[in-house]
Parts: C-alpha cells; structure tokens; sequence
C-alpha cells in the first residue's frame, strides 16, 4: 500500500472513530500533497510526487510544528503548543524508524567512502547518496552539518 493509500484508508478510519486530530492532521497532509502533487505536474507527467518526496513533505511539516511549537510557547500558548505537539505524534507515525546521532555519523561516513569523497566539494555527491538511500529517515539539515565537519577535516 502506497503512503497515498495510506492516508485515506487512515482518514476514512479516523472520521468513523471522530478522532479530530488524527482526521485535521491527515487532511492538511493530503492537501499539502495535493499542492507539491500539482506544482510536479508537466505537460508530458501528470504523475504525482514519489513516496520519497512525500516523506521530505512530512519531516518538514514536522519542523514548521516545532519552529511553531517554539512560538507558542514563547507566547504563553500551552494550549496551541500541544496542538501542534500532537499533530507531530500523528505526522512521526507514517515517518519510516529515525536514525539515532550514532547511526547517522555511521551512515555520513559509509556515504563518504561509498562516494569517494575528499573534500567539501564533494559535499553535494554525499548528500545525494544519503538522501537515495535514507530518505525519511534522517533529519538532513542536521546531517549536512556532519557532512561539512567530517570532509573539511
């Protein structure tokens, strides 16, 4: 079953249970997939975006819940934070397993001898093997960072 699939057999479960949450939270993921669904489309593909993209679309919904999260609670919002808070419970539920810090400083090396790279010119050739392989399974802002450290020096 496609991640597609996925969501509306979820949405169609979460509306016969009146579980308000889950059923917002699958609606604006399908709506945001609809929009990266239809900003894809070309005059020769009609496709939508693959399984890996809608996993990036997750995580960052994710990190705009958190940078929000951060907001309300700056705010004096509990209420609004533990909204968001748990539309990212919802939302972590159709991410594949997070890789721990350990994990991926094992993964960031194997890329790199995998790659062949030596310096951070060849920062892009490692990114692009890490995210073909553990797309939805990192957080690759915080990967990139390790990237940079382990090939500058």
């Amino acid at each position: 079953m496609s991640l597609r699939e996925k969501f509306t057999e979820d949405l169609k479960l979460a509306m016969r249970a009146k579980d308000e949450t889950q059923v917002g939270t699958l609606r604006l993921i399908i709506a945001a997939m609809k929009d990266k669904d239809i900003a894809a489309r070309t005059a020769e593909s009609r496709e939508g975006i693959k399984d890996e993209q809608i996993l990036s679309l997750l995580q960052a919904m994710i990190k705009q819940r958190q940078e929000s999260i951060k907001m309300f609670i700056q705010g004096n919002r509990p209420e609004l934070a533990d909204k968001e808070q748990s539309e990212i419970r919802v939302i972590e539920h159709y991410l594949p397993k997070q890789l721990s810090d350990d994990e991926m400083k094992n993964v960031v090396q194997q890329a790199i001898a995998a790659t062949g790279a030596a310096s951070i010119k060849d920062m892009g050739k490692v990114m692009a093997e890490l995210k073909a392989k553990y797309s939805g399974q990192m957080d690759f802002s915080k990967v990139g960072g390790l990237v940079k450290d382990k090939l500058a020096g």
